[in-house]
């Protein structure tokens, strides 16, 4: 068993965004009493846009603070980066990254039994969040995305809990490695075929991969990464 001390436990209310005022969750708060982790995420967590994040699958975002330094050394002095919660995670810690954590690892949060379901896609509201134009494509080219949760079992969990990873149902594929398929390797049949048919992966992860495989094709990523337009 892993035990990894959680630096931060957060969440945060749906508010206007950046100079469009899109509205978002993304701007999460340090929790300072429990709250109750159901399917759907802790309790009063918000999400600006529920086709797109939030749900089952989605239900807690993490993301390693181990990553922090390397950003401002990229970015320089940004207040986005000051304090965990940057990236819109529900967990923060250290000594976790998207190499040492695969999917359908099972991990003990407070009351709570939770397993990693996929990475996170990052999408055009880390531009705003950061006044980064490019922040979305950064995140994505770099493979330090993150990682979400689906909950197994509902509980009680509170601040300074420790994340105990009780059981690995497939380590090999590790969040970084699904991340090299999807980004950088984007078309190769066998490991398309694989992840398609991977169990723990999020369910529209892998129909994602099973799309690729049929068309022989990578989908425009501008709308998500960009907010614009698909090109014709």
């Amino acid at each position: 068993m892993t035990s990894t001390p959680i630096t931060a436990l957060m969440s945060g209310k749906v508010a206007p965004l950046g100079a469009r005022q899109v509205l978002s969750g993304i701007s999460k708060q340090p929790l300072t009493k429990p709250l109750f982790l159901s399917f759907e995420g802790l309790t009063g967590d918000e999400q600006g846009d529920r086709r797109h994040h939030g749900g089952p699958d989605k239900a807690l975002h993490h993301y390693a603070l181990d990553h922090y330094p390397t950003w401002r050394s990229e970015l320089g002095s940004n207040p986005a980066l000051e304090h965990a919660g940057a990236f819109g995670e529900n967990i923060a810690t250290f000594g976790l990254t998207e190499s040492d954590v695969a999917i359908g690892d099972v991990f003990r949060l407070g009351e709570a039994i939770v397993e990693v379901s996929q990475g996170r896609q990052p999408c055009w509201k880390l531009n705003l969040r950061f006044s980064v134009p490019d922040m979305a494509r950064r995140v994505q080219l770099t493979g330090r995305t993150g990682w979400y949760y689906r909950v197994l079992e509902p509980g009680m969990v509170s601040p300074r809990e420790t994340l105990i990873r009780i059981e690995r149902r497939s380590p090999q594929w590790t969040v970084r490695r699904v991340w090299e398929i999807f980004y950088v390797r984007t078309l190769e049949g066998t490991e398309l075929s694989s992840l398609s048919e991977l169990p723990h992966l999020a369910e529209s992860w892998r129909r994602h991969a099973l799309r690729r495989l049929e068309t022989g094709t990578l989908e425009d990523w501008s709308i998500r990464l960009d907010g614009a337009e698909p090109t014709k």
